[in-house]
């Protein structure tokens, strides 16, 4: 063409070109082709204006789902809409690949796109090639959507604002990887940086509090709502010359920037930087814009749940109190887990109390340095069981601090908390919350610091365990009555026992027991085998405690009841010269009572023994002594009015040692040895006695008598 020639018409430089051009108006439903486009279309070479059934019918599936979301994210881009399209034959075979540009416009009025574009044929990219990794058929529609896939998946599973950007910054998204990621937040009219990748600490530092009315990208992606793409250095020395320079130090070649949105909410921007060059084409765009999503989404989940975790920690830390100062000749240790759902706060809770001291307030008992323990556990996981565990906690205080014996404390407790339930179902008019009524277990310990004598009083809760000098470890029994808010006359009976130097009481919840699928038989052996075996102090022993319920390695001592819903855990332990300062007893001992109303106890008192005697040599020995112990214990209760008390022990060094059992009542009849006929019921315990104990003996006492049997150790 020479110069001053006029020049072609377009549409003769397409045909020319082999371009054909079409229009799409989706308010019609009308596409209309020239001739070239009807051609690549797979129709007879002539202008046609078809329906976009019948357009859709000469398309891939895959890639009619393709254009509908690039022509979206174009048009709220204001950018060029270019796909790959497959065209197929009546025999939905692929005849050609053709290549669409366009640039669609929103009509808000019509709520329909308006599109004008070209179309040309292009030939199919070789799997793998830059080529193929441009296109949105192949190879690489096929790593985008499972890079996709493996982020989305990433993504939902981090727990925290700090997970979630780990997670970004190991995103490998398909052929354009960014090597540098930033993420905004949003506090009043300024900037936050949430975090980074890819930069050194400080580099931050320019960014931080920047006014959103900056000249900034990020800034006016959080203005406006939408993406900001810059290819190249220059073009963002042309667009932001007045933050250039502080960009220009990280030497990155492209940037991405895009809106963080939540709800309908824009809460931030997401910063994707390149070290090379990236064209940002629709489809590189898609991912970024579904990434963007996806990543809003997690740190809005990530800030709730930690908002939520700050909520319940700050809750629970209100209502957990500290162990006070440390307690002469004591050490106490204590710990706290929620169980892992809600809001995780629940009913456990534990106190310690100081009582008030001297004669008259304590009732002629010597109150210097005296205290008492709590723990508890209101039914119930949840706000409601946190709130209640609440309340009735500042009403032990009250009761305790009142000088109250620990029987009246938790009367007293057991009367306010059928209160507040009581009151709480009958405000509501449709009965609703006679479903909801909670009950709370306690244990209640007055503790003597100077002597060890401790006042356990027990609301339906757990049994204090104690462990030995030596490793020994066994139930320690004491009264109860049921739990708290059930009834309001409930009597709860006092035992009193004596805290050994150099022994260790546990106190705890069932959680602490039944964590992991476990019952309370399954459960306590776990547990008693972390207590014989430790050593170390009381803050070590608390840490072992919770760990082998609840720290990673639990699950190798997973318990039969795998489907046991996780449960609050607290537990509180009292040492008594934890120091190792006191020598080391050289007696074991358990002391327990057998009222003649409680002939069940029998039970308690034969296993107590069992325990006692886990270690001894001959098992056959620990059958004598407990068929001895049921015999004496059998004899007070049937010839007596009187209860009997237990008294056992354990001396001298392993393989020498020697066992003492006595049972004493307020009876003055003495037994006697008799000789029993053959189908006599009676009159066999002093026989057996006489021959199976090494030594035995009665001994009358002011009040009552006494029996007792001796068994030596036999290697």
């Amino acid at each position: 063409m020479r110069t001053g020639q006029p020049l072609p018409a377009v549409g003769d430089v397409l045909a020319a070109l082999a371009t054909g051009v079409w229009h799409w108006d989706t308010a019609t439903g009308q596409v209309s082709a020239d001739a070239e486009a009807a051609r690549l279309i797979g129709l007879p070479a002539e202008p046609v204006t078809l329906t976009e059934a019948q357009v859709r019918a000469r398309i891939h599936p895959v890639d009619w789902n393709e254009i509908t979301g690039v022509v979206r994210l174009a048009a709220a881009e204001g950018t060029l809409a270019e796909v790959r399209i497959r065209i197929m034959d009546e025999q939905s075979r692929v005849i050609r690949v053709v290549r669409s540009r366009s640039r669609p416009v929103y009509d808000p009025q019509k709520k329909a796109y308006l599109m004008t574009g070209t179309l040309q044929e292009v030939a199919e990219p070789i799997p793998g090639s830059p080529a193929g990794r441009s296109t949105v058929t192949g190879d690489w529609r096929r790593s985008r959507e499972a890079f996709l896939l493996d982020a989305g998946r990433a993504l939902a599973e981090a727990r925290s604002t700090a997970e979630v950007l780990r997670v970004a910054h190991g995103l490998s998204m398909p052929g354009f990887s960014p090597n540098g990621l930033a993420v905004f937040g949003v506090e009043g009219d300024r900037l936050t940086i949430v975090g980074h990748y890819g930069q050194r600490p400080g580099d931050e530092a320019p960014f931080v509090h920047m006014s959103l009315d900056t000249d900034y990208p990020a800034a006016e992606v959080v203005r406006t709502g939408r993406a900001v793409y810059i290819s190249s250095p220059e073009e963002y020395k042309a667009r932001y010359p007045l933050t250039w320079p502080l960009a220009e130090p990280f030497n990155r070649r492209s940037w991405a920037f895009l809106p963080l949105t939540a709800s309908g909410r824009t809460m931030g921007a997401w910063m994707a930087a390149f070290t090379h060059p990236v064209a940002f084409t629709p489809d590189e765009r898609s991912v970024l814009t579904t990434v963007a999503r996806m990543l809003a989404q997690a740190l809005s989940r990530a800030g709730t749940a930690e908002t939520q975790r700050e909520l319940s920690e700050g809750l629970q830390r209100s209502m957990m109190p500290t162990l006070g100062p440390e307690v002469p000749g004591m050490a106490l240790a204590a710990r706290y887990i929620p169980t892992g759902g809600g809001l995780q706060v629940g009913g456990d809770w534990y106190d310690m109390i100081p009582l008030p001291g001297g004669p008259s307030a304590r009732r002629g008992r010597a109150g210097a340095g005296r205290f008492a323990l709590v723990m508890g556990d209101v039914q119930g996981h949840d706000v409601r069981a946190a709130g209640l565990m609440g309340q009735l906690r500042i009403a032990l205080r009250a009761y305790a601090s009142e000088g109250h014996r620990p029987d009246a404390v938790l009367s007293r407790a057991s009367r306010f908390l059928h209160g507040i339930l009581e009151n709480g179902a009958s405000d509501d008019d449709d009965g609703d919350d006679l479903a909801d009524l909670r009950f709370a277990t306690c244990l209640y310990a007055e503790v003597d610091p100077r002597t060890g004598v401790l006042e356990v009083a027990r609301a339906g809760h757990p049994d204090p365990v104690i462990r030995m000098a030596d490793g020994t470890v066994l139930f320690r029994p004491t009264a109860g009555g049921l739990p708290l808010g059930v009834d309001p006359d409930a009597d709860y009976p006092t035992t009193r026992f004596t805290l050994e130097p150099g022994e260790t009481m546990m106190i705890c919840t069932d959680g602490l027991i039944e964590t992991g699928g476990h019952d309370l038989d399954t459960g306590w052996r776990r547990i008693r085998t972390i207590l014989e075996r430790h050593e170390g102090g009381t803050e070590e022993l608390a840490d072992a405690l919770v760990q082998a319920v609840h720290g990673p390695s639990s699950h190798h001592t997973t318990g039969p009841l795998a489907d046991r819903r996780e449960d609050d855990i607290a537990v509180l332990l009292l040492a008594r010269h934890p120091d190792g300062t006191a020598a080391r007893p050289e007696v074991r001992r358990t002391l327990l009572t057998v009222a003649q109303a409680e002939p069940e106890r029998i039970a308690v008192a034969r296993q107590q023994l069992r325990e006692l005697l886990h270690d001894w040599s001959s098992a056959d020995q620990v059958d004598s002594a407990v068929l001895l112990l049921s015999e004496m214990l059998a004899n007070v209760l049937v010839h007596t009015d009187t209860d009997a008390l237990v008294l056992a022990e354990v001396s001298g060094e392993k393989g020498e040692r020697r066992m003492r059992v006595e049972v004493t009542d307020a009876g003055e009849d003495l037994p006697h040895k008799r000789r029993p006929g053959e189908l006599a019921s009676h009159g066999r315990g002093l026989v057996l006695i006489e021959l199976l104990a090494d030594a035995w003996g009665v001994e009358p006492r002011g009040v009552g008598k006494s029996i007792w049997f001796e068994l030596y150790e036999k290697p």
